[in-house]
């Protein structure tokens, strides 16, 4: 039995002025493919602070932000919790100190700094996904689509996406399933205490 690992990286352009949403669905599930492992997993990661990366639903319909509605409904709810950076001091971040550090390493302005948003949002969602792997196909349900999110809408800037596939190139032996593929019932079970009726409260009950 083999154990591989398998590493790509994917580039990517966002456009600015509003968060983008790259759908990376098709490279991922080529990757998984050329990777040879047949069970396992795979874990897709931002390589950047003001990124995300989320397993949804495609919702087809597409608005003229050119954002699919149900990423435009996420938008919606990230900005009343987390406010896009419209005015200077709005947020604590960033501070002189960083920005003195964002002209060290040459960024073209301190506005580039006021991202702060998108770190936000970035932490709050969080920078990576991994999915399974069975039989050679990624398993993502029926409807699943995997989108790398760029927060930072502050300027258009190249970003990278690390893919890594880790598992074997061998079958599986053993069957998936288990306790033989019984339905687990979480559902509480009230105890007869739990069920015990109380007099004071059933005054209709005759007894």
């Amino acid at each position: 039995m083999e154990f591989k690992i398998f590493q790509k990286e994917l580039e990517l352009q966002s456009r600015g002025w509003i968060p983008t949403f790259h759908d990376v669905s098709k490279e991922i599930i080529e990757i998984v493919k050329a990777s040879g492992v047949k069970n396992g997993t795979v874990c897709i990661a931002s390589h950047h602070t003001t990124c995300s990366v989320m397993i949804q639903e495609c919702s087809h319909d597409i608005d003229s932000f050119d954002l699919e509605y149900l990423q435009h409904d996420l938008l919606d709810i990230m900005r009343k919790m987390i406010p896009d950076f419209a005015e200077e001091h709005q947020y604590r971040h960033p501070g002189p100190i960083h920005a003195q550090f964002g002209r060290f390493v040459n960024e073209p302005g301190d506005f580039t700094s006021m991202n702060t948003d998108g770190h936000l949002r970035s932490a709050f969602f969080g920078r990576s996904e991994t999915m399974t792997i069975k039989d050679g196909v990624l398993d993502g349900g029926e409807f699943a689509h995997i989108y790398f999110i760029d927060w930072d809408h502050v300027r258009a800037r190249h970003r990278q996406l690390n893919v890594t596939v880790m598992g074997i190139t061998d079958d599986l032996d053993e069957d998936r399933k288990w306790n033989n593929g019984e339905t687990i019932n979480t559902l509480h079970k009230f105890t007869a205490e739990e069920k015990g009726d109380d007099v004071h409260y059933t005054l209709q009950q005759k007894r």
